[in-house]
This record gives structure tokens, C-alpha cells and sequence, in this order.
């Protein structure tokens, strides 16, 4: 089992795709979207990951106004929150997250806090004790700001920082961040993430005897 270099100090978590297999959800809401606007439910789907929404609508509709998609965009959430239909932890998510108690950690998420609740509970993965939600941030991935506050939360360099993502949106801010990326799942793989997974079944993360992070690949 590999063991990953340089030294990690903290792990920084995305939520859906990477803890949280939420696709299901997801494809509704963004399908019934891009239907009562014309589009062609495909083509949101290929943008829709990673960002928040009233950003994906902005990049779909570029003309339409932002308090537009901002109430738009608090409808949806307000629809991806009472529906967890399908909503299920990605495999090894719930173990991994609980091996990370009492060691450096937070998630680092696109969406609301009330919505990042709502999941982590529907897919039983327990909440780390720094959450970076939506209300945190001005500035969405592929910004890295969420990283990057995380990280000067948690007192550690960027560059010590893993982040574990998905979505190229997620990969782009950790690389802006100056943090390495595990990538997760298919979508990560088309976007050259540091190293990557199938999923979290066999990553294992336990603390060093220098106050560092071991993090364990299959």
C-alpha cells in the first residue's frame, strides 16, 4: 500500500462526489432546470458539478441577470434539501471520515450549510468538526479560497494540505491553492489529479509521530 510524499499535515474533504454519492439528486434538479430553460439537460449536466449553482447558471445563461440565478439558485437548494432519495456515502467515506477524528481535517463544500447537513446525515458520514460551507466564501470553486481558509483555520501550509475532490471546478481551486489532490471517483480521473481512487474503500489516513498525517493508498 503506497504511502504518499511529501508530508501531510491536515486533509481537506469535498462533499458530493467525494463523501457523498448525491448524483441522483443532483441530475433531477439540474434536469428540471435546464428544462423550464430551454436547454439541453446534458450539456448542464457536463457544468453543473463543483460550483454553486447560481455560478453554473451564470456560466449557462451568461445574459440573464445574477439576482436572477441567486433566487433561482435558493430554490433549487430549497429542492435538493428535502430530496435525499439515492443520497448514499461514497464506499469507505464514513470509516475514513471517523479515522480522522482528533486529527487535523475540515470539509470544504459548494454548498449551504443546511444542505451539507442534510447529506452527510442522509449517507451516515459524520460532519468534521470545520465545516467551509457556501456562507463561508465570496468566491466559489474554482477559486481556491475555500481551501485556503480551511487551511489558515486548521493552522496549516497550503502546500500540506491534501485535498480529496471530484469535480474539475474542485480540482482546479485545490491546485490554485497550491495543494496537492486526491481525485475521486470517474469524473476526477479526465482532470489529472496528483494521484486517484475508485473511491475511499481503501485510503486510510493515520497521525505521524512528527505530528503529521500518514495517508495510505491501495
Amino acid at each position: 500500500m503506497p504511502v504518499l510524499t511529501p508530508p501531510v499535515r491536515a486533509v481537506l474533504l469535498d462533499m458530493d462526489g467525494t463523501l457523498v454519492n448525491s448524483d441522483a439528486v443532483v441530475e433531477r434538479c439540474w434536469r428540471r432546470w435546464a428544462e423550464r430553460n430551454g436547454l439541453d439537460g446534458d450539456e448542464v449536466m457536463r457544468v453543473a458539478h463543483g460550483r454553486q449553482g447560481h455560478l453554473t447558471m451564470g456560466l449557462l445563461l451568461p445574459d440573464r441577470p445574477v439576482e436572477q440565478n441567486l433566487a433561482e439558485n435558493a430554490v433549487m437548494l430549497d429542492e435538493e434539501s428535502s430530496d435525499i432519495d439515492g443520497v448514499v456515502e461514497v464506499p469507505g467515506a464514513a470509516r475514513l471520515v471517523a479515522s480522522l477524528a482528533g486529527l487535523p481535517h475540515a470539509l470544504v463544500t459548494s454548498a449551504d450549510d443546511r444542505l451539507a447537513r442534510v447529506r452527510m446525515a442522509a449517507a451516515g458520514v459524520p460532519l468534521p468538526p470545520l465545516v467551509i460551507t457556501a456562507e463561508h466564501v465570496g468566491a466559489s470553486k474554482p477559486d481556491p479560497e475555500g481551501f485556503l481558509k480551511a487551511a489558515a483555520e486548521l493552522g496549516v501550509a497550503p502546500a500540506e494540505c491534501l485535498v480529496l475532490e471530484d469535480s474539475e471546478a474542485g480540482i482546479a481551486a485545490a491546485r490554485a491553492a497550491g495543494m496537492p489532490v486526491l481525485g475521486i471517483g470517474p469524473r476526477a480521473a479526465a482532470h489529472r489529479p496528483d494521484h486517484h481512487v475508485d473511491d475511499l474503500s481503501g485510503v486510510r489516513v493515520s497521525g505521524a509521530a512528527d505530528g503529521g498525517l500518514v495517508v495510505e493508498l491501495p
